[in-house]
């Protein structure tokens, strides 16, 4: 019966069988996630007393651990040509990270927590992107992921909602909050097992796995080349939740606000990638980038909490013309059978700028002014937005080289 009505949603969409399996495993995972992530922070800032700084730490080390990982696993992927097994290993750690923030006394424990939710992000990332490019024509590509990238967000709705409910429920019981979130990543977990099926590929050889450095596509260079520059600037989310707090906002309130942003990203994310079909990644990717240009730029200058309400949706549609849309503009760049190690080498690039970003977001909050980190990451999108009008001319597919 199940089976049936998701398949009638499924041939409603016109998405293939895995990508919209795919799309309600990460709905729960992020439900799961979403429903702790905007807390974290908060809680290690108001109840276990943790500086700023510090907080820009912990995101920084988990966020490049994830991103570390996505080369080694995206290639693992590649070498025995299977997805599966590492996208459900990556969403059981991710789950049982919930446990271990509930478990939580000292800021190095959740450390340890958002580790193992990063390690298994990670682990996942990858090979999960791979599965998506596998079991979708290239004609779709954008639609696909930004399908899956919207049902993803659309529990990044959810989460905060249920989280809001829960404390007040629960009269402000952060950690049963962590506790309670364990149950829609195990959910996730079990539609991962009983409705995604990977076809049986031959593993390759070292010798065609190779992947020179000398022989990739240019285009794939330039990508990550400006995609490197801009990823100096965007430090964690986390800063956004902290700076919405830092403008008067109640706890609640800006989870609230928080919400709204994953709302306008979920809406936007289909209509992005359908647009990426028709008219191409690189101007929707540019147009992005500009977007968070103007974000990051009036987060700095506002001295008012209302303005939250504006910036925080538009920095929504900025996320849903960046994030799918940038790995289907990836799969178009590399061949298919390499594609797990190509958004492996890109995620582990950004992942390692993401740890510096947020680094220097943290050490510019605490000892500068808190509006430093938004005007930098501002004139970071701005230079690679230029870099992207300039060298985009340039860029071709996989299928024009050939």
């Amino acid at each position: 019966m199940l089976l049936s009505k998701i398949n009638k949603l499924k041939n409603k969409f016109k998405i293939p069988k895995n990508v919209f399996a795919l799309g309600w495993v990460s709905f729960f995972n992020d439900l799961a996630s979403e429903m702790v992530y905007p807390i974290v922070p908060i809680f290690l800032t108001s109840f276990l007393g943790v500086p700023v700084a510090i907080v820009g730490v912990i995101e920084g080390i988990a966020e490049s651990t994830a991103s570390i990982l996505k080369v080694f696993s995206g290639w693992l992927s590649d070498r025995f040509q299977k997805r599966k097994p590492f996208v459900i290993s990556g969403y059981c750690l991710s789950t049982l990270s919930k446990i271990i923030l509930g478990l939580s006394y000292s800021w190095p424990l959740v450390l340890v927590a958002r580790f193992f939710d990063r390690f298994g992000k990670g682990i996942r990332t990858s090979a999960r992107d791979s599965l998506i490019t596998e079991s979708c024509s290239e004609s779709i590509r954008g639609k696909s992921f930004g399908f899956h990238r919207a049902l993803d967000t659309l529990g990044a709705v959810f989460g905060p909602l249920a989280a809001i409910l829960f404390l007040a429920i629960f009269n402000n019981n952060i950690r049963l909050i962590f506790y309670i979130a364990f149950i829609p990543g195990l959910i996730g977990i079990i539609l991962l097992l009983i409705f995604v099926r990977e076809k049986k590929k031959n593993a390759l050889c070292f010798s065609d796995l190779k992947l020179k450095w000398r022989d990739v596509n240019p285009s794939f260079k330039i990508f990550l080349l400006i995609s490197i520059i801009f990823s100096i600037g965007n430090s964690s989310d986390a800063f956004l939740i902290l700076r919405a707090q830092n403008l008067g906002l109640a706890i609640k309130v800006t989870i609230f606000a928080y919400v709204l942003f994953n709302l306008t990203y979920a809406l936007f994310s289909i209509p992005a990638g359908v647009i990426v079909d028709k008219i191409g990644a690189k101007k929707v990717l540019i147009m992005g980038l500009v977007l968070f240009s103007l974000v990051y730029f009036f987060l700095g200058l506002i001295n008012s909490s209302l303005f939250i309400w504006l910036l925080f949706p538009v920095y929504g549609i900025y996320m849903a013309l960046t994030e799918g849309v940038g790995k289907a503009y990836i799969s178009l760049l590399v061949p298919q059978e390499k594609s797990g190690t190509a958004f492996g080498i890109y995620q582990t690039s950004i992942g390692i700028c993401s740890f510096f970003s947020s680094l220097i977001a943290g050490v510019m909050w605490n000892y500068i002014n808190v509006r430093v980190p938004f005007y930098f990451g501002s004139i970071t999108a701005l230079i690679s937005a230029i870099l992207f009008i300039i060298l985009g001319s340039k860029v071709k597919t996989v299928r024009q080289v050939i």
